[in-house]
């Protein structure tokens, strides 16, 4: 299934996986259920996965090699060719992303998955980069060129894909530009995403005398004993808060990359992107969130404090969020 940004692959997570094909659950969670993701490749480093890789290197550039510079002369029919090859790769590449993302997400404390998750990140934006000027390129064909080949009936099975990936033409870049920030984004907002991640997966959190995961500590929250919730809230606040400067600052970059990039391109506020990619106007959204937040006092409001005189008081605490009834 093709996605309207799908030339840029390196933007998506990704994540490796164990030699047996099953994610391992991460040192402390030995009980939690795992993943097996043998269905999309049987190990890390198998020949199958680095037959996918060596096979889309090899796709891309020949793709690049025939399209490049041509997809404004392409007929309809020519077009379609292309896209069809184009969601191939997409595919493939994609398969290997959701693989590697998968992995990692099962134990990111991990170093040898930490190098995989890395490596894979840095593989598919090499492969992927000679794609880039195809939705650039299309994003150049002027509205009546398009509908010209969309006569074609070949074409018209992708109409909807080509609306979705031309509706981002106001916010285009240059093609260096577009192609700088798709090769940087594996060291830019994916590396302090993965900061955090991490981070957080390495993060341990006292309680009565163990030593506790973040998963496993959070769970407690749902505790049937109010005691036990408190005293992991307290826990789960206190290693937070020794974290905070660390969270600052990921929290700081990320914002302002955020901005930059929104001021490049022209997006009036900071959800307009996402807004955009979600086929929704601003001022839908924002009517949504004014509902939203003027229902406040008869729903959320209302339901903690009903919560607050099941569990036996006047106000609701902090740890109590989440109590079973």
């Amino acid at each position: 299934m093709l996605l309207p940004n799908s030339a840029s692959l390196a933007r998506r997570h990704s994540i490796p996986n164990t030699p047996d094909g099953i994610a391992a659950a991460p040192k402390g969670d030995q009980d939690l259920p795992v993943w097996d993701l043998a269905d999309l490749y049987p190990s890390t480093d198998g020949p199958e996965l680095k037959k996918d890789l060596e096979a889309m290197d090899a796709a891309a550039k020949a793709f690049h090699e025939q399209y490049k510079g041509r997809i404004d002369k392409l007929t309809g029919a020519e077009l379609a060719e292309a896209i069809r090859e184009y969601e191939r790769i997409d595919e493939v590449l994609s398969r290997i992303m959701s693989f590697a993302h998968l992995t990692y997400a099962g134990d990111m404390s991990d170093p040898e998955i930490g190098r995989f998750f890395s490596s894979m990140q840095d593989r598919i934006t090499k492969i992927s980069t000679p794609l880039l000027f195809f939705t650039l390129e299309i994003n150049k064909i002027s509205d009546d060129s398009m509908g010209k080949k969309l006569a074609d009936a070949d074409l018209k099975a992708y109409e909807s894909w080509l609306r979705d990936v031309r509706v981002f033409r106001p916010h285009q870049l240059d093609d260096e530009l577009e192609r700088l920030l798709h090769e940087r984004h594996v060291v830019g907002r994916s590396a302090w995403n993965r900061l955090f991640d991490e981070t957080v997966a390495g993060l341990r959190f006292p309680f009565r005398g163990e030593e506790l995961t973040s998963s496993e500590i959070l769970n407690l929250m749902s505790d049937t004993d109010g005691a036990k919730r408190k005293d992991a809230a307290k826990s789960v606040g206190k290693v937070f808060g020794d974290n905070i400067k660390t969270f600052t600052l990921i929290t700081n970059v990320l914002a302002k990359d955020k901005q930059i990039d929104d001021s490049w391109r022209n997006y009036p506020t900071p959800v307009s992107a996402r807004n955009l990619g979600n086929y929704v106007e601003d001022e839908v959204v924002e009517a949504l969130n004014d509902a939203v937040t003027a229902s406040y006092p008869r729903l959320s409001h209302r339901y903690y404090a009903m919560k607050a005189k099941w569990l036996g008081g006047d106000k609701l605490n902090y740890w109590d969020r989440n109590a079973p009834l």
